[in-house]
This record gives C-alpha cells, sequence and structure tokens, in this order.
C-alpha cells in the first residue's frame, strides 16, 4: 500500500539570520520563521496526518505546534540535524565551498557526522515510522541538511537546490511503498 511522507524543514531561526551554524545546537524561531510555520499551516490544512513527528531540537518542535496546535506528536532524535561538531555556534563562514571542499573532509575531523552517517540515521527512522501499519500519511520535522542528506538517497539534491533551494518550511513531499521512498514533488510556501 502505498504511503504519503511529508518530511518539512523547521522556520528561520535566529542562527539563520545571525549565518551561524547550527546542527545539534539550538537558536529560536524567529517572527519570521513563526509566519512561515503558519503560512506551512494553511498549506497543509486539507491533508488528513494520522501521525506527526518532529526533530527533538527546540526550532523544529515549535515549528510543528505552530502547525497542529495541541494534537500529539512524538519527538525522535534520529530526526536531529547533521552534527558539525566543534563548528556548531561558529559562522557560516567557516563552511567548506562545496565546489572546493566538501563537508565529509572537515566537520568528521572534529568531532561532526559523515554524510552517509546521517544519510543511514534519517533513512532508517524514517522508514521505521513510516513501516508501522497505521501511518498513512506522516507529517516530519527535521532540518535543512538532515533533510538533504535524505533527499540524496532518492534523488539527487541538486534538482531542489537549482530550483530555488530548500528555505524554511520547504516540504519534501514523498511516497512509501514496500521499503522504496520516492519523491514526488517540493512544496514552497
Amino acid at each position: 500500500m502505498k504511503k504519503d511522507l511529508y518530511l518539512m524543514r523547521h522556520g528561520q531561526t535566529l542562527f539563520n539570520v545571525r549565518r551561524k551554524i547550527q546542527g545539534w545546537c539550538d537558536s529560536p524561531l524567529t517572527e519570521l520563521g513563526k509566519q512561515q510555520a503558519l503560512k506551512a499551516k494553511e498549506i497543509l490544512k486539507d491533508i488528513s496526518f494520522d501521525h506527526f513527528y518532529s526533530s527533538t531540537s527546540e526550532r523544529c518542535c515549535d515549528t510543528i505546534e505552530l502547525i497542529i496546535g495541541d494534537q500529539y506528536y512524538k519527538r525522535l532524535k534520529g530526526l536531529k540535524e547533521r552534527n558539525f561538531g566543534i563548528f556548531e555556534g561558529e559562522s557560516e563562514d567557516l563552511n567548506p565551498n562545496f565546489d572546493d571542499f566538501g563537508y565529509d573532509d572537515l566537520f568528521p575531523h572534529y568531532g561532526g557526522e559523515r554524510k552517509e552517517d546521517v544519510q543511514k540515521r534519517l533513512k532508517e527512522t524514517l522508514t521505521d515510522v513510516m513501516d508501522k501499519e497505521d501511518h498513512q500519511t506522516v507529517l516530519a520535522l527535521s532540518h535543512a541538511g538532515a533533510c538533504m542528506c535524505f533527499l540524496s538517497t532518492v534523488i539527487d539534491p541538486e534538482e531542489i537546490l537549482k530550483s530555488g533551494g530548500f528555505t524554511n518550511c520547504c516540504i519534501l513531499y514523498f511516497t512509501f511503498e514496500n521499503d522504496t521512498f520516492k519523491f514526488v514533488e517540493i512544496i514552497r510556501p
């Protein structure tokens, strides 16, 4: 049976504005981030979700609470952002240029996670969620890096990055059938 997964990035945060690497550390949603969540709520209002999940990070929990109100959701550590080691909380100016130097050439050497580890963590977490019998239509809140790592197990994320990027509160829509995710579309509030 085909199921639906909506994997969403959190709203804009203070660290996004200040151009800080967040990773496993956290910062609060900005007023714009809250407005983005409410726009996403409007876009998602006609979808009958049967389960909701969120990263344990405050920025994701705050975003999903703005979308679903007082409905129940489960927090999962498996949906957390990539760990950037000692670079967390530092300026994004320290991020390597993708064309010159990859993340896996830097962050894992300073306590961060490898791309393959993030891909594995997200794929296992989301497969476990979608394998549940009563999970037909799921909304899961996560982070830009984690979502892109997961997306890269399904398609080349360059398609998304070249078509407007993966901005705050963007939603990746997948179908899930026979333990396989299929990317359908990106929804931008």
